[in-house]
């Protein structure tokens, strides 16, 4: 599994890239064949005030990917929401999988 991290907008700070990259391995308790995970943390409306802080996620697997899009006010919030976004895509294309078996 090659896992990918890019920060867009500002350097992320070791705690942050430790937190995606444990909750990371958990994914694959959900689907044992992944083969890539990218993750795009950004910076939203950097010229105003009020910076949004949004989390993307791409998992790939054999003949299909899936993607998750969340923001918040913190990164933490917003990893967490697009990650459990996508637990629940792969949940039901494997519930997809075994009822068409």
């Amino acid at each position: 599994m090659n896992v990918n991290i890019q920060t867009v907008h500002f350097d992320a700070a070791s705690s942050l890239l430790e937190h995606v990259n444990k909750k990371i391995k958990k994914l694959n308790n959900f689907h044992d064949r992944i083969v890539a995970i990218d993750v795009y943390l950004k910076l939203d409306n950097v010229s105003h005030q009020i910076k949004d802080k949004i989390a993307e996620i791409k998992v790939k697997v054999p003949r299909y990917a899936f993607f998750s899009k969340e923001s918040s006010k913190s990164f933490e919030e917003s990893f967490d929401a697009a990650l459990d976004s996508i637990i629940e895509q792969i949940k039901r294309k494997k519930d997809k999988q075994v009822q068409a078996a």
